[in-house]
């Protein structure tokens, strides 16, 4: 019986462990490495990591930092920030990645096509960053949010499908941090547009808000930031993940609300 993927995403920031709220306010976690172990103890589905200043000073992910996930993590793993050639991409895979995922550079179709070309779709995630701009528009952004593409994110993910990619990632920017749900519309309009799977990003905080989301939005899978490093009202810094009797609980139980 399927069973959604549930997906920490974890930001980097000056090799550090941070979340932000909509984009912005990035706070301290900890030790990324550290995080990889304590996942692999609560057998987390896969890991997804996310260098959110990398495309901005021009430059990729650290390679290091990826050997060192790829020597440690249990699970497969994706990573993305600053990923512009096919080398970016072949270095990555070599370091131990499953899969990487470009955000930035996801507007050079070009680059996308030949990219799920070369290493297969499988390989190749795009993450669509969504707000609204001025006037209330939804668009999707580049650049850590700060770029509008001018594309509304089911265009750009029929765009991204067309180009030969295997998963798209559909994240709040208004959400994001946020702890009171997924955008539901966003994903399922998303979901109905694409035969791609797609993931769920940007303000779950709790285990509904997943079901949620696999339920009414149609989401492949299910991924968050702050639920898995937080705890508590106060936001106490803890490193978390479902019991897989839980997930199974939550997803085969039709009943689950």
């Amino acid at each position: 019986m399927f069973r959604p993927r549930v997906i920490p995403v974890l930001l980097l920031k000056n090799k550090g462990l941070v979340k932000s709220t909509k984009f912005r306010d990035h706070h301290y976690i900890g030790d990324p490495i550290n995080a990889v172990k304590i996942f692999n103890d609560l057998k987390a589905d896969e890991l997804a990591f996310l260098d959110i200043m990398a495309s901005k000073e021009k430059r990729l992910i650290s390679l290091d930092f990826v050997s060192k996930v790829g020597e440690e993590a249990n699970m497969p793993f994706a990573v993305g920030g600053g990923i512009s050639t096919l080398e970016h991409i072949r270095q990555i895979i070599a370091a131990g990645a499953e899969k990487v995922i470009i955000n930035t550079q996801a507007t050079n179709t070009a680059f996308i096509r030949e990219a799920a070309d070369t290493f297969g779709s499988s390989t190749i995630a795009v993450c669509l960053d969504v707000k609204k701009k001025l006037f209330g528009k939804v668009q999707t952004w580049v650049m850590a949010g700060e770029k509008s593409t001018g594309y509304s994110p089911v265009d750009f993910a029929r765009m991204m499908q067309d180009n030969g990619v295997g998963e798209i990632i559909i994240q709040s920017i208004e959400q994001d941090g946020m702890m009171q749900g997924y955008d539901i519309n966003l994903i399922k309009n998303v979901s109905e547009a694409v035969t791609i799977p797609v993931i769920a990003l940007g303000g779950a905080g709790n285990l509904s808000h997943l079901n949620q989301a696999y339920r009414d939005a149609y989401a492949n899978g299910l991924a968050a930031g702050s639920m898995f490093v937080y705890h508590g009202p106060r936001k106490g810094i803890l490193i978390n993940y479902p019991e897989k009797t839980e997930l199974n609980n939550l997803f085969y139980n039709e009943n689950i609300s």
